[in-house]
């Protein structure tokens, strides 16, 4: 992990079209612009980071602008992409004044996920609302819907009720605050219009006879939300030291829980069907695990990230890591415009651009002060942390820099906790429901330990992620910097080596 990665057309691409997609919404008013400003800086800086040849006259000038030609292009491109993905954004709208709106009714895009208390929340695509008076009007959009206690369990009771499923809300429209403009409904009774399609019925049965099989364990609801994403079993004081250690990215399903799935998959697959067989039942197997898992924007990131690393170990694509990110991000927004509206799905790529470009330069930097052990793993927390500390603080009010320390210790072992709760589900041994425990034991420690050190408390609005923007962007040219005189006074000095 030495050097810095270069920019790449893809990368380019993707640039543009975040120009364009986020530039739309600025334009439409979307709770989201601030964060194009973050995307958009930080994108810069690693423009001028990678290509010096662009802005002095060196002997490879010449080469630079002929790439610098390619780069404008795959800009123009992406922009235009952006700017069409942007435009299909569905934006909400209720057809009535929103101080009569008493129902809802829609789809439900997602099985509701629990929250506390037996409460839960999920996202519903609007058909219509409902007033005083029998007052009826079409709408459209997606809203967010907090549900009251006892819907979640009806999740392994109903088979009718879940994703895909046909419901009307009744309750309250929160209008949004004058520093948060994120629309949302507080439920108090729902009722089933259209049962669930047979094949989502049958998906919402197999998460919840998965989860059943922790359900009897202490560490139980800790393996379903690491697995599945169900936490209706997870302790809620756990949750939320996990969140105040600043490790709440743990719990929330990602890329690092597809590549452990995908991973473990792959490594027993290599040796029997060879590499590129063992790749592509892989990738088949992942779509079934996303589909189970449910339509999560980070997911679902993490998801074509690794179907395009298929396709480049098969040789039909490019393989840095800048490429993939960045057709990722195309791929995602085309198919589903929606999705870049996601707050998680905005730290997913905010945190792996911070990991693949600012890690780099981290650890060109600590590279030979620190056992490598320790550098690696430390660079990569730090330029996720530095890459998304503007959406953060935009969205949450709390900025948590012992996540960065804590992280280093956490993720591994929850990584092994994920092994053995997959472990768990095939083979009936009592011993290794002993060492979960145990882990789950260490692991409440550690985070409730880390929970304890306050975080720092930024205003939760869309104003404030402008400072921490700059100073993010700052450190960002800094680390840059300081990394590629590093990296030059290191190749000065490799002839006396």
């Amino acid at each position: 992990m030495t050097g810095t990665l270069p920019m790449t057309p893809p990368a380019y691409g993707a640039l543009g079209a975040a120009l364009g997609y986020y530039g739309f919404s600025v334009f439409s008013r979307s709770t989201n612009g601030i964060l194009l400003l973050a995307v958009t800086l930080l994108s810069l800086t690693q423009v001028l980071a990678h290509s010096p040849e662009l802005l002095v006259n060196t002997p490879n000038r010449c080469q630079g602008l002929r790439r610098g030609r390619v780069y404008t292009l795959a800009l123009v491109l992406g922009l235009s992409l952006g700017l069409a993905a942007g435009s299909r954004v569905t934006p909400l709208w209720f057809g009535i004044p929103v101080d009569q709106v008493r129902g809802i009714s829609g789809t439900l895009q997602e099985d509701p996920r629990s929250l506390h208390e037996r409460r839960g929340s999920g996202y519903l695509s609007l058909r219509s609302v409902s007033g005083n008076g029998g007052l009826w009007a079409s709408a459209r959009g997606t809203l967010l819907v907090f549900f009251p206690d006892g819907v979640i369990p009806r999740l392994g009771k109903e088979r009718e009720f879940g994703r895909g499923s046909g419901v009307y809300i009744e309750g309250i429209l929160l209008t949004p605050d004058s520093g948060k403009a994120r629309w949302a409904f507080r439920a108090q009774a729902v009722h089933v219009l259209r049962p669930a399609p047979a094949l989502e019925q049958i998906r919402t049965q197999w998460r919840m006879q998965l989860t059943a099989r922790f359900a009897e364990a202490p560490w139980g609801g800790l393996a379903g939300a690491l697995l599945l994403g169900v936490k209706d079993n997870l302790d809620t004081e756990l949750s939320q030291a996990y969140q105040a250690a600043g490790c709440s990215h743990v719990l929330a399903l990602s890329g690092m829980h597809l590549a452990i799935f995908a991973g473990t998959l792959a490594f027993f697959l290599k040796k029997s069907l060879g590499r590129k067989a063992a790749a592509l039942l892989s990738a088949c197997c992942v779509i079934g695990y996303v589909y189970l898992a449910g339509n999560l924007p980070s997911l679902e990131r993490a998801a074509i990230m690794y179907l395009l690393g298929t396709a480049a170990v098969l040789g039909s694509l490019p393989k840095p890591g800048p490429s993939l990110l960045g057709m990722s991000f195309l791929i995602q927004i085309l198919l589903r415009p929606d999705s870049g509206q996601s707050v998680s799905c905005i730290l997913s790529y905010l945190a792996l651009g911070g990991i693949l470009f600012l890690g780099k330069a981290i650890h060109e930097l600590i590279q030979g002060l620190i056992p490598e052990i320790i550098a690696q793993p430390l660079a990569v927390s730090l330029g996720a942390f530095v890459a998304t500390a503007p959406g953060i603080a935009s969205c949450f009010g709390v900025l948590r820099p012992i996540g960065i320390l804590a992280g280093l210790i956490i993720v591994p072992l929850t990584t092994v906790f994920m092994l053995g709760a997959l472990a768990a589900l095939i083979l009936p041994w009592s011993a290794l429901g002993q060492f979960l425990q145990f882990l789950y034991d260490v692991l409440n420690r550690l985070v409730s330990l880390a929970a304890v050190v306050p975080g720092i408390s930024v205003a939760a609005t869309l104003s404030s992620a402008i400072p921490v923007s700059v100073l993010s962007l700052g450190v960002s040219a800094g680390l840059m910097v300081l990394s590629h005189r590093q990296k030059t006074r290191r190749n000065s000095l490799a002839p006396f080596d």
